[in-house]
């Protein structure tokens, strides 16, 4: 009898190389990343793992030769396209590190095309480490199957983001809104979340007269970070992207 195959089956390494990948190119790994696959992973030659740029969708490599400070993979053929996503933008007030750093690891997670940090009246956080969030982001694109980085935009004012929005808004609005699924159209979106507090009433004003739409997230108050996630999760599912 044949034997029973161990599940679950292994599974590839998957790696972010941030270099145009394609058929038969050599792809030169040092530092951090060779550290990782040849003393924590032990891969080592013949060794096959996947790559993804963040452009040309997911490729699969094998280690073509180890030194003992960097690896020289070789590109064998692409195994996954360029993903399509909608089209939507998540803009939120920075929160504390740790808590902020959730937000990003499960924007990425859930799909989120662009991360956009908006300073508001109550943001208690100003300063970005941009490195430390795209470390993050990459992190779990790696993890959760992403062939895209969400891209993550410098910090601005409330009042920039209204002046050119990315998208249509719709804004988690605690005095209540209409139901967000009700409120997805095709095309750019840009979900805008609040700062802990909220907006102020002078800010909530402001973001209606820009022609945002105020949307509910339920009978609950959640915290800043919960509240983005949740508006995301709604909107993906909405937009088709859970199908």
């Amino acid at each position: 009898m044949p034997a029973t195959p161990a599940w679950p089956p292994r599974s590839l390494a998957r790696l972010f190389v941030d270099q145009p990948l394609g058929e038969g190119q050599a792809v030169l790994l040092q530092d951090k990343p060779a550290h990782y696959l040849a003393n924590v992973l032990r891969l080592g030659e013949g060794a096959e793992l996947l790559l993804f740029d963040g452009r040309s969708g997911e490729w699969q490599a094998a280690i073509e030769a180890a030194h003992k400070k960097k690896l020289v993979l070789r590109v064998q053929r692409q195994t996954r396209p360029p993903e399509t996503l909608p089209d939507l933008t998540l803009a939120f007030a920075p929160v504390k590190r740790a808590p902020l750093e959730w937000l990003v690891e499960k924007a990425t997670e859930l799909g989120v095309a662009r991360l956009q940090p908006v300073i508001t009246h109550r943001t208690v956080v100003e300063r970005l480490n941009p490195d430390r969030l795209l470390a993050i982001a990459v992190e779990a694109a790696e993890q959760c199957g992403r062939t895209r980085l969400p891209e993550l935009l410098p910090a601005i004012k409330l009042d920039t983001l209204l002046a050119a929005p990315p998208g249509p808004i719709l804004f988690a609005d605690e005095t209540g809104g209409v139901p967000l699924a009700s409120a997805v159209r095709p095309g750019p979106a840009t979900l805008l979340i609040g700062p802990e507090g909220g907006f102020t009433p002078e800010e909530r004003e402001r973001i209606l007269t820009a022609g945002a739409t105020g949307v509910g997230l339920g009978p609950r108050i959640l915290r800043a970070e919960t509240a983005a996630l949740a508006a995301l999760s709604l909107y993906m599912a909405a937009a088709g992207d859970w199908r």
